[in-house]
């Protein structure tokens, strides 16, 4: 029996290491349209810092060959990887493609002079969009392989979604500025996707200017239905995430130069230039992830480029292969995961490593009768309370009457829970009661302090816009978690003698620093893999928004300083999982279902709900709510992995040590990775 248990582990890194393989090959044979194009992440200097991307090469384009080019961004707080689609539709076809990675995301960096000394938000914030794509531009029209018409015009088309639209937007508006001082022009196309005017407008670039810099190009725009941002009639007031119809509105009409418009179909223009706006009946993240959207971006490109299709080929628009390269990627997605408790399994058999374990935790039996019904009743409380506190703690406006309801709730249950806990124990004098009481107190405490504190208020430290958002609703939840389980423990738990040991809680020092040493190694050994797969197949670990992906060092810095924040909270997610599952009725699959419940349930319904709303009615349950609601679809993932991690951990370890640390680290990482980071 010993011999077999030990075999387990090995066999678990074998499988794991055999899907990630099989299934990133797979991904690679997709990603290279069936190995007819080449595919390398290069990085070249600009005027404004360094831009990186990922370059589709089809084999047959050469300096004595070139080929139209399209250049593919991405929107705020994404990479390169998220044009997948295009990028592979285009280049299996014969495009030259350049999938950028704008600055301050992915692995491309901006530099100190390029914000001109400014601090205010909107110089902060906009350098890296508003040059990006007309910076990319210039470097690929320079390259031998793009095709350029005997005047010197650059056979180029820019596509961007989101803010990567509005930086191709801008791009034209620049090209067409210089062509009026060169006579050439580098940028023959654009087709944007998920953006309109509103925010170029910031730098003079609205509807009404850029129809006057068409210079006969061919112009479009993906405006999808249910846009969760952009595309509003000016009419309509009381959010953004409702249905949209962008032709009917008068910046869309000007696109078009027309006084009445339909969708989806072309119309000529004054200067000579054709322009078109697709309607997909989807959402703003749908796009990037969506057959519709794709097959729009080869029409529009196969229209553009009309007059240049040698060495192009005729593959209908719908014929794809891009979902299969995300599918592998899916299934490589679950063998890093097995890969990572794989190795923490192997870890924590070796000599120093297996101080991580304290000894196998009992099962308990759980309650019956009643107190099993109020069990059950907390339970879904706890699970509901961080969709319903969603908004309150993710915007955590301290004059918010969400906060301030928060406030006085944690104060009055830190006093109730605090002297409950020192009565129990002048009564019983058993210390479990105390100890319950100070949790409370310091808990309710904390988050009532908390809640009237401007958090990660320092752009100079805390340097993630969107995962210092994050991180609110995540200390909010850690303190509201904490709480909750303090007041559990000492009304229904304390009387039946549950211990923190019970919860997985050991202050045994050789314990936590065993688990953390494990946790390090753990997922050190995953990113060298995640490196060496990028490295050999240019490819990671994803399904649409959520990704472990390679970054660059200049994170490093970032991903120290949030991970006290995320740390905290896998600790008493650990905790609060191991106390609920570790039940005789919750062995097995049922135990892995609770413990992604009561991280990710919540949420999951709130989505549920919010997209449900806004399909049926037309208006969304949450109609201000479009990047935290969008935000959301990849953290349900996340938390997920981190319940099943969690729970794997403890089963094999009897604490929340090496789980806890292991799901700090692990997902401190991937987020910070996966979004915009200003280094400057």
């Amino acid at each position: 029996m010993a011999s077999s248990q030990k075999k387990i582990p090995a066999r678990m890194l074998i499988i794991s290491l055999a899907i990630i393989v099989c299934f990133s090959f797979l991904a690679c044979l997709f990603n290279t349209g069936m190995f007819t194009v080449n595919v390398s992440r290069i990085y070249f200097d600009t005027a404004n810092g360094q831009l990186s991307g990922l370059l589709y090469m089809p084999k047959d384009a050469s300096k004595d060959a070139p080929k139209p080019t399209v250049i593919v961004t991405h929107g705020y707080l994404n990479s390169a990887e998220m044009q997948d689609a295009n990028a592979i539709e285009l280049s299996r076809r014969g495009y030259v493609v350049l999938a950028l990675d704008m600055y301050d995301h992915g692995h491309s960096d901006i530099s100190d002079e390029a914000y001109g000394g400014s601090t205010s938000f909107f110089s902060l914030w906009s350098p890296f969009w508003i040059n990006s794509m007309y910076d990319a531009v210039q470097y690929m029209y320079d390259q031998p392989y793009v095709l350029k018409d005997a005047a010197g015009n650059g056979i180029i088309g820019i596509t961007g979604h989101s803010m990567g639209g509005f930086s191709s937007t801008v791009a034209v508006a620049k090209d067409e500025a210089d062509f009026a001082q060169t006579g050439v022009r580098k940028v023959y196309a654009n087709l944007t996707e998920g953006s309109d005017f509103s925010y170029s407008a910031f730098v003079g670039v609205t509807a009404e200017a850029f129809d006057a810099a068409g210079g006969g190009r061919t112009l479009g725009k993906v405006a999808a239905q249910f846009d969760e941002f952009f595309f509003n009639d000016p009419a309509e007031k009381g959010g953004t995430v409702r249905k949209k119809d962008y032709v009917s509105t008068p910046d869309g009409l000007t696109f078009l130069q027309q006084t009445e418009a339909q969708a989806n179909t072309w119309y000529d223009t004054a200067d000579g230039g054709k322009r078109i706006i697709y309607e997909p009946y989807q959402t703003h993240p749908w796009n990037h992830f969506s057959k519709t959207t794709t097959a729009n971006a080869i029409a529009f490109y196969t229209a553009a480029f009309a007059d240049y299709q040698n060495g192009i080929k005729d593959i209908s628009p719908d014929d794809q292969i891009w979902q299969m390269k995300e599918a592998s990627e899916c299934v490589a997605l679950v063998g890093f995961v097995l890969f990572l408790l794989a190795i923490a399994r192997t870890l924590i058999a070796l000599p120093f490593f297996s101080k991580a374990k304290t000894g196998e935790l009992p099962v308990q039996e759980g309650a019956n009768g009643a107190k099993r019904w109020i069990g059950v009743l907390i339970l879904i409380i706890a699970i509901l309370l961080p969709a319903i506190l969603f908004e309150t703690l993710y915007g955590w406006d301290i004059s918010s009457t969400g906060l301030n309801i928060v406030f006085w709730a944690a104060a009055a249950l830190a006093v109730i829970g605090c002297a409950w806990g020192v009565a129990r124990f002048a009564q019983k004098k058993e210390k479990g009661y105390l100890i319950g009481g100070i949790f409370a107190l310091l808990s309710g405490g904390a988050l009532a302090v908390l809640a009237k504190m401007n958090l990660y208020a320092d752009a100079g430290v805390w340097t993630a816009p969107v995962v210092n958002d994050i991180a609110k609703w995540t200390v909010g939840c850690t303190f509201i978690s904490l709480l909750i389980m303090s007041l559990v423990y000492l009304f229904l738990k304390a009387q039946d003698g549950v211990r923190l040991a019970d919860y997985g809680v050991t202050f045994k020092p050789a314990a936590i620093l065993a688990g953390l040493c494990t946790a390090v190694v753990t997922v050190g050994a995953a990113y060298a893999l995640l490196y060496l797969i990028d490295l050999i197949f240019k490819t990671d670990f994803r399904i649409w928004t959520f990704a472990f992906k390679t970054f660059g060092k200049n994170i490093t810095p970032a991903i120290l300083r949030y991970l006290p924040t995320f740390l905290a909270y896998y600790i008493v997610s650990s905790a609060a999982i191991c106390i609920n599952t570790n039940t005789k009725r919750l062995q097995g699959v049922k135990g892995y279902l609770v413990a992604m419940a009561l991280n990710a349930g919540g949420i999951a319904i709130w989505l549920i709900r919010q997209y449900v709303t806004l399909f049926s009615t037309g208006v969304a349950a949450h109609p201000s709510a479009a990047l935290s609601g969008i935000v959301l679809v990849a953290m349900v993932p996340t938390l997920a992995i981190a319940a099943c991690v969690s729970r794997f951990l403890y089963k094999r370890t009897g604490n929340i040590w090496a789980a806890a640390f292991t799901n700090g680290l692990l997902m401190t990482i991937m987020t910070v990775a996966n979004t915009t980071v200003f280094f400057k």
